[in-house]
């Protein structure tokens, strides 16, 4: 009932920049919280930043001070800017979104198929 689409991954040099963004929709009654994971290979999956209804955001500590996470709730969408990009930021990122839909009792996580981003000289 919920579809999250993302987009804005590619391929960079290290210190460039690129802008993901996650659009979700279908029958929302209400979306909790937005976030942003990645996993890179041969690593486990890692939260890298969230932002919660009242605007309140975290970071993981790999990338405090480069990324910036932000939300439109009135499009439904999560943005993550991403500067200064090293070789390590290289992952495949999904966005997830915490969503109440329509006749539902509880919410529940909501994954995007994911968008590379590859992070090379």
């Amino acid at each position: 009932q919920v579809q999250l689409v993302e987009s804005g991954g590619g391929l960079v040099q290290p210190g460039g920049s690129l802008r993901l963004s996650c659009t979700a929709s279908g029958s929302i009654l209400r979306i909790n919280n937005m976030s942003w994971y990645r996993q890179a290979p041969g690593k486990e999956r890692e939260l890298v930043a969230i932002i919660i209804n009242n605007g309140a955001t975290n970071y993981a500590d790999s990338v405090k001070g480069r990324f910036t996470i932000s939300r439109d709730s009135s499009k439904n969408t999560v943005y993550l800017q991403m500067n200064s990009l090293k070789p390590e930021d290289t992952a495949v990122y999904h966005c997830k979104a915490v969503v109440l839909t329509g006749g539902a009792y509880y919410s529940r996580d909501y994954w995007g198929q994911g968008t590379q981003v590859t992070v090379s000289s």
